[in-house]
């Protein structure tokens, strides 16, 4: 957390510096490439092209290996749950760091932005305090799915509006952008279900 911390506070004011299309073109660019690989792994998911994430059977694998490779020093210190832990919260935060500060940048308001990812760490800490298993019942990649559309759209809209683009209707385009490409993620994962029952029946066919 403390390392997030720095990097928010440090990229923050460089992003707020630049001008504000070369601003919108980064923060549009980054979006893109986060929210692409979200919906690329939920399109190859719901179209059956990717396991669907067993959260119980992962959830235990992880955890007897953990259990097997962590041994405590004499000082009771676990380095290998550590650095699991360290990598897990860096990686996953610094992600979501980027959209943050991208998002708060962009309009302006660094600030809200980044109290309102404070809430969210103290929501998030609460439930995994309460919960301390997987959320079995959460739909995983209905979210991913959800969320890379929106990063998807919000990237599109913005580096359009770095490279010059005047969008018809301003903010309101962001709405039919999160509907097209709602619709062409819904028409891949169709194409990719049909592809995979055809499968068999024309491997059959060759034979």
């Amino acid at each position: 957390m403390a390392v997030l911390v720095v990097i928010v506070a440090v990229l923050g004011p460089a992003l707020t510096a630049l001008p504000i299309n070369v601003l919108r073109l980064i923060v549009g660019a980054l979006l893109l490439v986060f929210g692409l690989q979200w919906l690329r792994k939920a399109i190859l998911r719901a179209g059956g092209f990717k396991a669907i994430h067993d959260e119980e059977a992962t959830f235990a694998e992880q955890s007897a290996a953990a259990r097997k490779a962590g041994q405590p020093t004499r000082h009771g210190r676990d380095w290998y749950s550590f650095t699991v832990a360290f990598k897990g919260v860096l990686l996953e935060g610094l992600e979501v760091a980027f959209i943050i500060v991208t998002f708060g940048a962009s309009q302006g308001n660094l600030p809200l932005a980044v109290a309102a990812a404070a809430a969210a760490v103290v929501i998030v800490l609460a439930v995994g305090m309460a919960v301390r298993q997987p959320l079995t019942r959460v739909p995983e990649n209905t979210l991913k799915f959800a969320v890379g559309v929106l990063l998807m759209s919000f990237g599109t809209f913005w580096a359009a509006e770095g490279a010059g683009v005047e969008w018809p209707a301003s903010d309101a385009a962001v709405l039919v952008l999160i509907l097209a490409y709602s619709a062409v993620a819904v028409a891949l994962v169709r194409r990719l279900r049909t592809s995979r029952v055809r499968q068999p029946t024309s491997s059959g066919g060759g034979r």
